[in-house]
């Protein structure tokens, strides 16, 4: 076989066709398919992450009313101002069923709390020790929200075996009128 012009041309033809075809036509081609590849994923992941927050959301509107209960059935125990003095009248109801003296109480300027308001009542009681003791627990029953800052108790002058009692009782409530 003779290897002539006409052999040589025809193998650079050969040659050049899927040369030319492979520059031409399937590398700009592959780089589309890249570029598609590297956007579904980035579409995958978009998709992952709202189908992850979309999950999220149920269980964050779950809690949030869960909290929302919890807010009102903790808002039940407050009583508005209105019914301030009936709670007054139950710790001193507390006090004498305790085998306590009749408790002396002033009622100081209510104090604003956060959202709520509280009021601070100075009380002295006298009786026995276990007397008090039995009043502390039934106070803690009460349904109303309430807390003891200060408290100072000393043997009575008066009656021997007697205790003298003076704390502060903060009574939270919902002011109607804010």
């Amino acid at each position: 076989m003779k290897f002539g012009i006409r052999e040589f041309v025809l193998l650079l033809v050969l040659f050049a066709v899927p040369l030319a075809s492979y520059w031409f036509v399937f590398r700009p081609q592959n780089s589309q398919i890249e570029r598609a590849k590297e956007e579904i994923a980035l579409r995958r992941d978009k998709l992952e992450k709202l189908q992850q927050e979309s999950a999220r959301r149920g269980t964050l509107e779950a809690a949030t009313d869960q909290i929302a209960e919890r807010i009102e059935s903790i808002e039940a125990r407050l009583p508005t101002n209105k019914e301030l003095s009936d709670v007054v009248r139950q710790v001193s109801e507390l006090a004498v069923e305790a085998g306590l003296q009749q408790p002396s109480i002033v009622a100081e300027k209510p104090v604003k709390a956060s959202l709520y308001m509280e009021q601070p009542l100075k009380i002295e009681m006298a009786g026995d020790f276990r007397g008090f003791y039995k009043f502390l627990l039934e106070l803690e029953r009460l349904d109303r929200i309430t807390r003891l800052p200060d408290m100072t108790v000393r043997r009575s002058d008066k009656v021997d075996g007697h205790m003298v009692a003076e704390f502060t009782l903060s009574i939270y409530f919902q002011d109607e009128e804010a």
